[in-house]
């Protein structure tokens, strides 16, 4: 076994490997209903609206728990609020493994969408205080693993169906693997590290004092403004690419597969930002993402019978996934450096709060947008928002001490 500074590299990152174990169980939990949704309803005998509904009241809880379960990590521990954040989500996977009437499930759902609420924002928190030194390789590490629980569930879903098995199975795995990694939790991380846990009695006053600084508000606009964008061309990107870039429909969904598959570049970003300093990756990241959608809105404005366009599109795709992704974790590096330690983990909550209501709005307004001007009109929206977030990172990056 390979031996690092007198201790095993497993030893080492035993800690990464467990929260990013959680991290990939919560994004696959939540990535594994959209693909069951028709087996919902014939199942419940309901309708898209209620499995719809129901998704959102999951997303909606999720988006609600982070900045508590940052305040609650602020004053027990981060160990604590991950172990009952895993534990729950295993405990609501349990039920929906059981069965019952259609409002268990929507509860089941709810308790999921806490439970995996719970740890992304404190996971960084307790990532950035166990690798002080290595903080951006842990953080790309992490966001990768979750990145592809989007990736494994829909194929482990379809694994299930194919071999005959009931829908309930994928849950009853999810919940089992949930109460081990809790409990290895415990014994690793709270036993051992419990003793040195923040316990800040700030109240919710003191979460607005980093607002005061002008650079951390700067920065807040910048991840408003990347949320945005993002959130929007991850929603309609297969539309698209197929309405206004002349690509195909087979190759438009490999492409958006390709979105989420070159998000591995997210380790590499993380221990860059390491050596090279955080500002300049989020410039580089912003800029090549930025430079990326303006390929994808040019293949939609370009006469459709130049040769070539769907080969733009494609490149498009590639550029805006790199620079999206490598962004990712060192936006939650910068943002855990510009807190105070006390307040960090419910500063970072609050923030994130933030982000998903950026990023939930922008759908709608996407959609709302190509309905009456077109997608072409829509992504260039979702162009300028970059562009200006891109701005605000270089004024800071030019700016930095």
């Amino acid at each position: 076994m390979v031996m690092f500074r007198g201790r095993s590299l497993l030893g080492r990152y035993d800690v990464l490997a467990l929260v990013a174990g959680i991290w990939l169980l919560a994004k696959g939990v939540r990535y594994a209903f959209p693909p069951l949704f028709d087996q919902l309803k014939l199942t419940y005998s309901v309708s898209n609206t209620a499995v719809g509904a129901a998704f959102t009241g999951f997303m909606l809880v999720y988006a609600l728990m982070q900045f508590p379960s940052g305040l609650l990590a602020d004053r027990l521990g981060a160990a604590r609020v991950i172990i009952a954040g895993v534990v729950m989500t295993a405990f609501g996977a349990g039920v929906v493994t059981l069965g019952g009437p259609f409002a268990v499930l929507v509860a089941a759902m709810a308790l999921m969408g806490a439970g995996t609420g719970a740890h992304k924002t404190v996971a960084i928190t307790l990532l950035a205080k166990t690798y002080p030194e290595r903080t951006g390789r842990t953080l790309g590490i992490f966001d990768t693993l979750g990145t592809f629980g989007g990736v494994v569930a829909p194929v482990a879903v379809a694994g299930i169906l194919a071999l005959g098995l009931s829908w309930r199975t994928i849950f009853g795995s999810a919940a089992l693997a949930g109460f081990v990694l809790g409990v290895a939790v415990f014994f690793r991380v709270q036993r051992t590290q419990g003793a040195t846990s923040r316990q800040a009695t700030h109240g919710i006053r003191d979460y607005t004092e980093p607002f005061t600084d002008g650079r951390f508000v700067a920065f807040v606009v910048v991840t408003l403004g990347f949320s945005f964008t993002y959130n929007g061309v991850a929603a309609f990107l297969p539309l698209y690419l197929t309405e206004t870039a002349d690509v195909g429909g087979a190759v438009a969904s490999l492409l958006y597969s390709v979105l989420f598959v070159v998000s591995v570049v997210q380790i590499a970003t993380g221990e860059l930002a390491d050596r090279a300093g955080r500002l300049s990756v989020i410039t580089a990241t912003l800029t090549l993402a930025t430079a990326s959608l303006g390929l994808l809105v040019a293949a939609a404005t370009i006469d459709a019978r130049v040769a070539g366009i769907p080969v733009l599109g494609a490149v498009g795709v590639v550029g805006f996934g790199l620079g999206s992704h490598g962004f990712r974790p060192v936006r939650g590096l910068y943002l855990e450096a510009l807190l105070p330690d006390s307040l960090a983990g419910g500063g970072l909550g609050a923030v994130r709060s933030a982000l998903m209501g950026a990023g939930a709005v922008a759908p709608a307004a996407v959609g709302f947008i190509a309905d009456r001007g077109g997608f072409g009109a829509a992504f260039v929206l979702l162009l300028i928002s970059l562009g200006a977030a891109t701005l605000v990172a270089v004024g800071l990056w030019l700016t930095e001490d």
